[in-house]
């Protein structure tokens, strides 16, 4: 009975914890929404094709602050990052600051020419209650100066 645990069991449960070891810098890059995770989950993928040898980098480009990528296209966080705040946006759960943020930020990526389509809807969306807010808060203002 012991030698069915030791020949059957224990490799079994040897390569499950190898793998979910394995696949923790994808999960990092996702929870931080770090622009290059597809290319982390590949070098993942290929660690364990190597034995493992370069899990260490994978994990360390999980947790790098992308700098030259921000540089490059003007943001260091994944386009699903952008879908994610875009559905927080549509049910009403975004502060004002978290929304000027985010256009600031869509912004920055179209003056560089860098914009998906689904990108450039959610920039004209915020775009249209930016101007409807603006608009709203104007007559606001002169009622208030017009009084003092």
């Amino acid at each position: 009975m012991l030698t069915i645990i030791v020949l059957i069991v224990v490799p079994v449960i040897g390569i499950a914890v190898f793998w979910l070891v394995h696949v923790l810098p994808e999960k990092i890059a996702h929870k931080r929404h770090h622009p290059q995770r597809d290319a982390i989950q590949t070098l993942c993928l290929l660690s364990l094709v190597f034995g493992g040898l370069l899990w260490p980098i994978a994990w360390l480009w999980a947790y790098t602050k992308p700098v030259a990528y921000r540089v490059a296209y003007g943001t260091d966080k994944h386009e699903d990052y952008f879908a994610e705040m875009a559905e927080k946006h549509r049910e009403g759960v975004l502060v004002q600051e978290e929304i000027d943020h985010l256009r600031a930020d869509l912004e920055a990526m179209a003056a560089r020419g860098g914009l998906s389509p689904n990108l450039q809807r959610l920039k004209d969306e915020l775009g249209r209650v930016g101007a409807g807010e603006t608009a709203a808060r104007a007559p606001a203002a002169t009622d208030e100066e017009g009084r003092a």
